[in-house]
């Protein structure tokens, strides 16, 4: 499976970069969230390779979602898909946005994909163990390298998104003595996390599902985890929420090893 979800962002990937070299319009959803060509395209290129490869197992894809297009996924696997994740980081011509698909058992992920197209880096996981591997040609996988979070020690060194940081982020950080901080783009934060670079991503402000997915899956794979401000671990699949629309995420605190 996991060389199936490689290839399918190394190959969505290309084409994002394709659009990114070029340059695209940029379009509005509903949510007030960007949308470009290179996150359709990447979305259709993914679904072709997922529904090629495992026809049986429902795929929730951003755009599709936000069409109104969700399979049924209850007591089911599924894939969460989000083809261009940063795509303000996309538009701002900075290189941290990335390609990222998911495997949910349980509700929880068990296989994931980061790829960073314009870095050249691809992040992947398969249950208990993390890698990360150089792409050059925007097509050529090199040999993976194993990575692994680090032990935190006394320099705590927190990650905050580049473009959705908030009060409540600083706040927090504050509060627990932190204040080292960098602020990266996408799911790059939880791989850079994954890859023992940093020690925690506090996220209180709003993510999506799948928006989380993919990084989470490597994260955890390397020996971290996500916990919800209640100290539950981040659950995946949720629908029909009283407070908040389908798939949308809960506040949330994302480390390495203690």
């Amino acid at each position: 499976m996991l060389h199936v979800l490689e290839r399918a962002a190394v190959e969505a990937g290309r084409a994002v970069i394709d659009v990114y070299n070029v340059g695209g319009d940029v379009r509005y959803k509903a949510d007030a969230s960007p949308v470009t060509d290179a996150d359709e395209s990447a979305e259709r290129i993914i679904l072709r390779h997922l529904k090629g490869a495992y026809p049986d197992i429902p795929v929730v894809a951003e755009e599709a979602a936000s069409a109104g297009l969700v399979p049924d996924i209850d007591g089911r696997a599924f894939f969460l898909v989000d083809p261009l994740d940063g795509t303000k980081e996309f538009v701002g011509r900075n290189h941290d946005f990335t390609v990222n698909i998911a495997l949910i058992e349980d509700g929880a992920p068990t296989f994931g994909v980061v790829y960073a197209p314009a870095l050249g880096i691809l992040y992947a996981a398969e249950r208990n163990r993390a890698r990360k591997s150089v792409v050059s040609g925007q097509t050529d996988i090199g040999a993976p390298t194993i990575i692994g979070c680090r032990q935190r020690g006394d320099r705590i060194v927190a990650l905050a998104s580049r473009s959705h940081n908030s009060a409540e982020t600083i706040a927090y950080l504050a509060e627990h003595g932190v204040t080292d901080y960098e602020s990266v783009g996408s799911s790059l934060k939880f791989c850079l996390l994954a890859e023992g670079l940093a020690d925690i991503y506090p996220r209180l402000s709003r993510t999506m599902e799948w928006d989380t997915a993919a990084g989470d899956a490597v994260l955890r794979a390397a020996g971290g985890e996500t916990l919800t401000m209640d100290g539950n671990p981040l659950f995946y699949g949720k629908r029909n929420q009283v407070y908040d629309v389908d798939f949308a995420n809960p506040y949330f605190v994302s480390r390495g090893r203690g």
